[in-house]
């Protein structure tokens, strides 16, 4: 997965768990891509002080997803829904029967429950 979207999936996920300092300064890192200059600039703080900040907030998050694993199982959450999709547009073309869409879409919401 791109590492922006990983982190971004795992600010979405896990960021209101870290300080508003914290929050402020990766937020502009990752969601607004500004430098580590321009944050250090804007903060009045070194540009060091910024990227360990950001290393630390990363390393936080990515600890919170190993206990907890919520961005692993949306991503496999939205594949699957995107396996349902794909099933239906065969519906739509008549490619499959109906008893068949219902099994493999039956098959599929048995996965996601038993995630969850």
């Amino acid at each position: 997965m791109n590492e922006i979207l990983e982190q971004a999936l795992l600010y979405d996920f896990y960021g209101e768990l870290l300080t508003a300092h914290q929050k402020d300064i990766y937020e502009q890192f990752v969601l607004d891509d500004l430098s580590l200059s321009e944050i250090a600039e804007m903060k009045g703080i070194s540009r060091q002080g910024v990227h360990d900040l950001v290393k630390r907030c990363q390393k936080t998050l990515e600890g919170y997803e190993s206990k907890l694993h919520l961005v692993e199982k949306f991503l496999s959450v939205k594949e699957k829904v995107g396996r349902i999709d794909k099933i239906l547009d065969e519906c739509e073309s008549g490619k499959k029967k109906p008893e068949e869409i219902v099994k493999s879409i039956r098959q599929i919401s048995d996965a996601i429950i038993e995630e969850l």
